[in-house]
């Protein structure tokens, strides 16, 4: 047995012990929630350009899971500590993203650690993953390489088929990669294992009217439709000027329908109006 099969096969242990299968449950609720903590000193200065956030929040959104709030923060221990313990309470899960790298300032998993109050340790399959990948190319599996495969004590192994060295969950926190397309595949790794609600759906309508023309109505249409999220959007159309559009979310479709509706009433309304008095 490989350490990648070992890895697999403690998953579906994991899975019959607590009745979670890889598909994922759905949430009885319907609605399952997210907090994102982007970690990295690179990240607050520049130097690093963030390119996880945006597609994290697309990934979540399009398998049922809403996507709440993202936090920035520092390579600093108590910060983190912190940040971890207040978002995990308040979400169903937690994501993180950097600082589990090889390095001296990679401190995420010693944090998750001591956020859960768990000593953080080497995992064994961790590092027989590690082996496998380095010891045939002649790479030496030194210290600093091996602070890859700590995990907090009770975590669970997310597989990264992309560089080998695996992320991990404990509790609802899911720790990822800083690197995008790193990240990316742990992602994939992680996402059957969630549970997930009903999908937001949304639908978008274009005005033809300048934002600060439809703000009232608009908002009027917002608060008889409680159950649907109304948000509108400038833009610049080369044709017309200033113009706007109109994003409808809900997860009933006929909640999303009867919305969609009233917007498209008020602006063919206020567009008439418009007209006739120029």
């Amino acid at each position: 047995m490989t350490a990648i099969e070992s890895m697999h096969y403690h998953q579906r242990d994991l899975e019959t012990r607590t009745g979670e299968t890889r598909e994922g449950p759905m949430s009885e609720t319907g609605v399952v929630t997210a907090g994102l903590l982007v970690i990295g000193d690179e990240i607050l200065s520049g130097r690093t350009k963030d390119k996880n956030i945006g597609y994290i929040a697309e990934y979540l959104t399009a398998i049922g899971i809403d996507l709440k709030e993202v936090r920035v923060i520092a390579d600093d221990e108590a910060a983190i500590v912190e940040a971890v313990n207040a978002l995990r309470a308040r979400y169903t899960y937690l994501f993180t993203t950097g600082g589990i790298g090889p390095t001296h300032d990679d401190i995420t998993a010693d944090c998750v650690a001591k956020a859960f109050g768990v000593p953080l340790e080497l995992d064994p399959r961790a590092v027989a993953i590690l082996r496998e990948r380095f010891t045939p190319r002649g790479v030496e599996l030194n210290e600093a390489r091996l602070r890859m495969a700590r995990v907090p004590k009770g975590g669970e192994l997310i597989e990264n088929k992309v560089s080998g060295a695996p992320a991990f969950r404990i509790g609802n926190v899911i720790v990822m990669a800083g690197v995008p397309a790193i990240m990316q595949a742990m992602l994939d790794a992680a996402a059957p294992t969630l549970k997930t609600g009903v999908k937001m759906l949304s639908e978008s309508v274009r005005a033809d009217l300048r934002e600060g023309d439809i703000g009232g109505p608009l908002g009027e249409i917002a608060r008889a439709h409680p159950e649907t999220s109304i948000g509108s959007y400038p833009f610049f159309d080369d044709k017309r000027g200033p113009n706007t559009n109109v994003v409808i979310r809900a997860r009933d479709p006929g909640r999303l329908a009867a919305a969609k509706g009233a917007v498209e009433a008020m602006l063919a309304k206020l567009r008439g109006e418009m007209k006739a008095a120029n």
